[in-house]
C-alpha cells in the first residue's frame, strides 16, 4: 500500500500543476492545450493505465487492511481510548478513503467520461468552469479536499515508515514536516480552483 500511495502522491503533484493553469485568466487557452496533450500523447495514455491500476490496487489494499483489522479483533476493547495511541488522521483513514473514492468517481464522471468517452462539445476548460460555478459541486469539491488533507497527513509519513526509510530521528522529523506541508499545500491548491470560479461568477 505504501508504494501505491507514494505513486499517487506524485500523481497529485503533476495533476495540480496542470490544473493550476485554470487560474491563468486566458480564457482556458493554456489549460485546453494541456488537456489536449494529455489526451493525445501515447506515453500519457500508457501512464493513465498505470495510474488506474495504482488507484485500484491502493483501494483494494485499503479495504483489505480494514477488513483484516476488523476480522482479527471482532470484539472491541473494554476500555477504548484511541486518542491516546493514534492520531486523528490515522483513525479517520477509512472514512476519508471512502469519501475520496466517491469524489474520484464523481470527478471522473464530470470530466474524463464527459470529454473522453461521451465526446462533449465543450472544451475541458468549459467543463471545469461550468462545474465549478455550481456552488454544490464546488462545496463538495472543497470538503473532499479537506478530507484529502486528512488522508495525506497520515498517509505521507506512513508510506515512508512502511518502506523502512525512516532510519533515524532526524529523518523522521524531516518527513513529518514535509508530510504536514504537503498535506496542507496540495489540497489547498486544488481547493483554490473552484473558489476562484465561484468568486468570478458572483463577484
Amino acid at each position: 500500500m505504501a508504494l501505491t500511495g507514494l505513486f499517487l502522491i506524485i500523481f497529485l503533484v503533476v495533476h495540480l500543476a496542470g490544473n493550476l493553469l485554470l487560474l491563468r485568466g486566458d480564457g482556458g487557452e493554456a489549460f485546453n492545450a494541456y488537456a489536449e496533450f494529455m489526451s493525445t500523447n501515447p506515453l500519457i495514455r500508457i501512464l493513465e493505465v498505470l495510474l488506474f491500476l495504482g488507484f485500484v490496487i491502493h483501494i483494494y489494499q485499503g479495504l483489505y487492511l480494514a477488513y483484516h483489522a476488523r476480522k482479527t479483533r471482532p470484539i472491541s476493547y473494554t476500555v477504548h481510548q484511541p486518542q491516546k495511541n493514534s492520531s486523528l488522521f490515522s483513525r479517520t483513514m477509512p472514512i476519508t478513503g471512502i469519501v475520496i473514492l466517491i469524489f474520484l468517481l464523481v470527478h471522473l464522471r464530470s470530466f474524463f467520461v464527459e470529454s473522453r468517452i461521451l465526446g462533449s462539445p465543450y472544451t475541458m476548460y468549459d467543463l471545469c468552469k461550468n462545474a465549478f460555478e455550481n456552488p454544490w459541486y464546488s462545496g463538495f469539491y472543497v470538503v473532499s479536499m479537506v478530507l484529502l488533507a486528512f488522508h495525506l497527513a497520515h498517509g505521507f509519513y506512513s508510506g515512508f515508515q512502511t518502506l523502512g526509510l525512516i532510519i533515524n530521528r532526524r529523518i523522521r522529523s524531516v518527513i513529518q514536516w514535509a508530510g504536514a506541508l504537503f498535506a496542507f499545500l496540495v489540497p489547498l491548491g486544488f481547493a483554490i480552483i473552484p473558489v476562484y470560479f465561484l468568486v468570478l461568477k458572483y463577484f
